[in-house]
C-alpha cells in the first residue's frame, strides 16, 4: 500500500489510510493564506493531530510503498499504537 509522510518543520507524521492528500494540502494552503490556523488530520495509529499552519511552516509531503496494516483504518475513534502494539 502507499503511505504518505508529512514533515512539518521538525515533526514527521505518517498519514492514516483514507486521508485525502490533495484536500489536506488545500486546507494547509488556506490556513496559510488566512494568516495562520490549525489544520487537523489523522495519522497512523488512528490518532488525530492538529497543527498550526503559518507562512513560516515548512511542509514536505512524500509517498512510499509499505506493507499493508489492517489496523490502520484512519478511524480516530479507534486508536492503536501504544506500548502493547510494539510486542
Amino acid at each position: 500500500m502507499a503511505r504518505t509522510r508529512i514533515a512539518l518543520n521538525e515533526s514527521e507524521f505518517f498519514l492514516a489510510q483514507g486521508q485525502d492528500v490533495a484536500e489536506l494540502r488545500g486546507r494547509m494552503e488556506g490556513a496559510m493564506r488566512a494568516g495562520g490556523g490549525f489544520v487537523e488530520f489523522v495519522v497512523v495509529g488512528n490518532r488525530a493531530v492538529s497543527v498550526l499552519i503559518t507562512a513560516a511552516t515548512q511542509v514536505v509531503i512524500s509517498v512510499e510503498a509499505v506493507e499493508y496494516d489492517a489496523r490502520d483504518t484512519g478511524d480516530s475513534a479507534v486508536p492503536y499504537g501504544g506500548e502493547y502494539d510494539l510486542l
